[in-house]
């Protein structure tokens, strides 16, 4: 997926113009866009996001946070314009020239999807790379002249602690002035120099449809000043996603560290019907292995190997043991010469 997250917006701009810019950005190839808010101190205590959701809404938020229709809006042609959309957030980039002022940065992150700061002098620039929690891209103006250096050490101290750097090639593309485009160029070497390119991520800043390029025409635009294709790819997929995954779940996860997912359908064992369906199912199988330890047992033998008691009758044969009574051999001896007696004293008396 190739994402763009910085089209540029204004309360001033028409929701037709940036309907259009937003279609031409999909069929350039972009998945997933930023439509981006820029604005500086005083900010008040109450913020509400003024940027229309005009796109899908993206996985990682919150669904009911972002769209609310209109009333008087027609749902079918409102679902027949969302499909040619891309998936669009909504960001702010908040301009900062002293650390020490509050920002109310947490406020603004909470009413938008991606928070990003734009510092212009040399110690807001030192704190959004070592110490502003809340934000997750430094977007400069690369097309003015800064009164410091980029150098490596905060550089990658930003870059480790998962915070990027943004460039955008509009402000190159949609600059008619030679003397920004210079500078612009600067500023990219010595960013990518200090950056050694890492922790880039690439986007517009388009204030139109005329102001987007194709995701090769930007990889190949940077490549000329130093950002290798693989890096120039990555700025446009990987590292963008990592943004906004990580934003999505700063905003769904408790403290930013654990994640509650909802989980779909039953849990197997839980109710009633998995614990009578467990029960049967469990007592099937303890008669199955009953019954074929009862066949695997020989004729006569019990559970302990041991043979069974087997009684005589008066014929000498075998019977159970529950069928007559234990008696020893004596006593069968004794039985048996009794009965013949009988037996001879009824042949002499029928004689």
């Amino acid at each position: 997926m190739l994402y763009d997250l910085n089209i540029h917006w204004t309360p001033q701009t028409q929701t037709s113009e940036l309907e259009r810019t937003l279609k031409f950005s999909a069929s350039l190839g972009y998945n997933v866009v930023a439509i981006n808010h820029t604005f500086s101190a005083p900010i008040p205590s109450q913020i509400n996001n003024p940027i229309p959701q005009l796109g899908p809404v993206h996985s990682s938020f919150p669904q009911h946070s972002h769209h609310q229709p209109s009333p008087t809006s027609n749902p079918t042609s409102d679902n027949a314009t969302t499909s040619k959309l891309p998936t669009t957030l909504r960001r702010a980039t908040v301009i900062v020239s002293d650390p020490t002022t509050n920002y109310r940065l947490p406020s603004v992150a909470a009413a938008y999807d991606i928070l990003a700061c734009r510092p212009t002098t040399d110690k807001a620039f030192s704190a959004a790379c070592t110490t502003m929690s809340e934000i997750s891209m430094i977007s400069l103006d690369l097309t003015q002249f800064f009164p410091f250096h980029f150098k490596p050490k905060p550089c990658m101290a930003a870059v480790n602690r998962g915070v990027y750097f943004e460039i955008c090639y509009g402000q190159l593309v949609g600059s008619s002035d030679q003397r920004a485009r210079s500078v612009w160029i600067a500023n990219v070497i010595e960013l990518l120099r200090a950056t050694r390119g890492r922790g880039i991520v690439l986007s517009s800043e388009g204030k139109g449809a005329g102001s987007l390029r194709a995701p090769a025409d930007v990889v190949n635009l940077l490549a000329v000043w130093g950002l290798g294709p693989e890096k120039g790819l990555e700025s446009l997929g990987v590292k963008p996603r990592a943004v906004v995954v990580n934003e999505g779940l700063k905003r769904r996860a408790f403290k930013g560290v654990v994640d509650i997912v909802d989980a779909e359908g039953k849990i197997p064992g839980r109710d009633t019907e998995g614990k009578d369906a467990g029960g049967d199912h469990k007592r099937d199988q303890t008669g199955k292995k009953q019954q074929g330890q009862n066949q695997q047992q020989p004729k006569g033998k019990n559970e302990g190997g041991k043979r069974k008691h087997e009684g005589g009758g008066d014929d000498g044969g075998g019977g159970d043991q529950t069928s007559l009574p234990v008696m020893s051999k004596r006593q069968a001896k004794k039985m048996k010469l009794a009965d013949k007696k009988a037996v001879s004293e009824s042949t002499k008396s029928s004689k």
